[in-house]
């Protein structure tokens, strides 16, 4: 356990032994000159020596004083550094990078849960696919897809991933009703990245002679559930991020059978963020809503 002097007093002997003078030291630390006197003086039995020398009105400094001088004036310069780091930082968002999908069906639904709770905090989301290595300080934090190894940053596993066809309950109900897997062939498909993703999903179900080519094709997972919830077809849905519109009653899994992906999703962060306070705080919250609570970091440097 650190002995520490009264720090109000260290503040006093500080400013006084560079003014050499109690009235200036009163003046700059908003006391009065009696203050600065009583404050050195509680310092000084404290010590048990002395760090002034009083003739008259003249103040010098003893030896023993200019030494310590030198030290605490380092310690009291590192304080108000830290300090001010620490007010700036909670005073800037924090800054996350989050996949376009997982922001728009994921995270942005539940962020009025977050700032309930943390009013303080201010968020900056910038959704992006780009790589993010955390060696550069655009971000505090990142959401990706992946097997949960990036080289240099810590890996927490969110949420793991499956595939299942979604769709519009007025699709699902027909005409033509979807009432087993055959009946994908009479239904519009909705292509989502992989492009290859519906065939491998067949395959894996046991589903043949589907046109897997025809139908509507996009570039994002939340575009795609979309135009399902729209009614234009049927989605082969990464169940994660379609679990609001399914509890939401706004897509059905016509069918039952579902296919787990390699991707899941991860928050990624530098070993050096980890300790900031809003950091530690959005960690918190996702897993919790996540279902994981606060688990250990599952991967720390790997290469993909």
């Amino acid at each position: 356990m650190r002995r520490l002097p009264p720090l109000g007093a260290v503040r006093a002997f500080e400013a006084a032994a560079r003014h050499l003078n109690f009235t200036q030291a009163a003046a700059e630390l908003h006391v009065t000159q009696a203050a600065i006197s009583h404050q050195v003086r509680q310092l000084e039995q404290w010590l048990g020596l002395r760090l002034f020398e009083r003739r008259g009105h003249a103040l010098t400094i003893t030896a023993q004083g200019r030494a310590y001088l030198a030290d605490i004036s380092v310690a009291l310069d590192r304080i108000a550094a830290a300090t001010a780091r620490v007010k700036e930082g909670a005073q800037a968002p924090l800054r996350i990078t989050v996949l376009p999908s997982f922001a728009a069906c994921w995270l942005v639904p539940r962020l009025d849960a977050f700032r309930a709770q943390h009013p303080d905090i201010d968020l900056k989301l910038t959704a992006s696919k780009q790589r993010w290595d955390g060696a550069d300080d655009r971000f505090d934090l990142g959401i990706r897809s992946g097997l949960g190894r990036w080289p240099g940053l810590n890996a927490e596993l969110i949420a793991r991933e499956s595939l299942s066809p979604v769709c519009a309950p007025s699709v699902a109900s027909g005409p033509p009703a979807l009432r087993e897997l055959g009946d994908l062939r009479h239904v519009r498909l909705l292509h989502d990245t992989p492009s290859d993703a519906w065939r491998i999903w067949c395959d894996h179900a046991g589903v043949a002679d589907i046109d897997l080519e025809a139908g509507l094709a996009f570039d994002d997972a939340a575009l795609v559930l979309r135009a399902a919830v729209q009614g234009q077809g049927v989605a082969l849905g990464r169940l994660t991020l379609a679990d609001d519109d399914l509890r939401a009653g706004r897509l059905v899994r016509p069918f039952a059978q579902a296919m787990p992906n390699d991707y899941s999703y991860w928050l990624v962060y530098p070993l050096a963020k980890a300790q900031r306070f809003d950091v530690a705080v959005f960690r918190a919250w996702l897993l919790a809503q996540a279902g994981r609570g606060v688990e250990p970091s599952v991967r720390i440097g790997e290469s993909v």
